[in-house]
């Protein structure tokens, strides 16, 4: 917890202040902090080895990028929850069979936010429900070449680039 916080903005998404903090070597620091909710993100994989990438406009990063089905949790929604929505509404998919892949810190040195990440199988196609603000294109990309682009640099979200690769983990029995 802080010493002092002082805030700055309280947004529809996001908080930011600025804390002074007693560091665990005594220093005090003065630290700008932005509070989000976290999210979830879900890597969904077909019958026939494909995963659901949305190729989506993000204006803060310049452009479009590759990106696995994901979004904000509404607290006190749970994540696995923000995951089944979100993977409904973006993508138009529902999933028979859930597998969390852990979490991961997007920004550490001053973003609070942590995603949630989960492997979706035994899918079922339903209708699409997006947001007046999302402008994306639903794609299934055979595994296999996702992770050739995760490679290559063609997907650069961090959240995408975790997910593909713990999922192909999880399936080959490589995570605890």
């Amino acid at each position: 917890m802080p010493d002092t916080s002082r805030p700055v903005y309280d947004g529809r998404l996001v908080k930011l202040s600025v804390d002074s903090v007693t560091l665990p070597n005594g220093v005090i620091a003065e630290l700008e902090i932005v509070r989000h909710p976290g999210g979830a993100a879900v890597v969904a994989l077909d019958d026939r080895n494909r995963v659901c990438l949305l190729w989506q406009y993000r204006y803060a990063s310049g452009g479009w990028l590759w990106e696995l089905p994901a979004g904000k949790i509404d607290p006190p929604e749970e994540p696995l929850h923000t995951a089944r929505r979100e993977l409904a509404e973006e993508a138009g998919v529902e999933a028979r069979d859930w597998c969390p892949l852990g979490s991961l810190h997007s920004s550490p040195g001053v973003f609070s936010e942590v995603v949630h990440l989960y492997l979706a199988t035994g899918l079922r196609h339903r209708e699409q429900s997006l947001e007046h603000d999302e402008l994306l294109e639903v794609h299934w990309i055979p595994l296999d070449q996702a992770l050739e682009w995760a490679v290559s640099g063609r997907i650069s979200d961090a959240k995408t680039l975790i997910g593909l690769f713990r999922a192909t983990a999880a399936r080959q029995g490589a995570m605890v």
